[in-house]
């Protein structure tokens, strides 16, 4: 085999379970967060865009967070509303988000935490920690 072929085989092998770490958002549909909330869920919400830049970053440290601990999963549902479908949309209006790259944490009629716009690890962890 020649070096070349090797490496890049080697490298490949190893990256190639990465994508299997990323976790799933559940798409929102109207009426999915509210119905979670009633049965008692945890719901963690994001609100985002596919051309944000932030959101994306956001949800790389929310995946890898996830991945880590299956605590996250276990305790909460994670929901990603569409922020071009939906910002003026009721589940964006009567929350009050003021942008895309908003997050927040719900359990029943109440409002456990938010970050506008924040990315670093240890503010999304602490924000999803409130909902263990």
């Amino acid at each position: 085999m020649k070096r070349r072929t090797f490496i890049a085989a080697s490298l490949s092998a190893t990256l190639l379970p990465l994508p299997a770490l990323a976790v799933e958002f559940v798409d929102y549909t109207p009426g999915l967060i509210d119905a979670a909330l009633a049965e008692g869920r945890t719901v963690f919400v994001d609100y985002g865009a596919v051309w944000c830049t932030t959101c994306k970053r956001q949800e790389r440290v929310i995946n890898a967070l996830r991945a880590a601990d299956p605590s996250y999963d276990a305790a909460m549902m994670f929901v990603k509303v569409d922020w071009d479908t939906y910002k003026s949309a009721d589940v964006t209006v009567a929350r009050n988000i003021p942008r895309r790259s908003t997050l927040l944490v719900l359990r029943g009629e109440n409002e456990l935490g938010r970050i506008v716009a924040g990315t670093s690890e240890s503010q999304i962890k602490e924000l999803m920690d409130k909902g263990l």
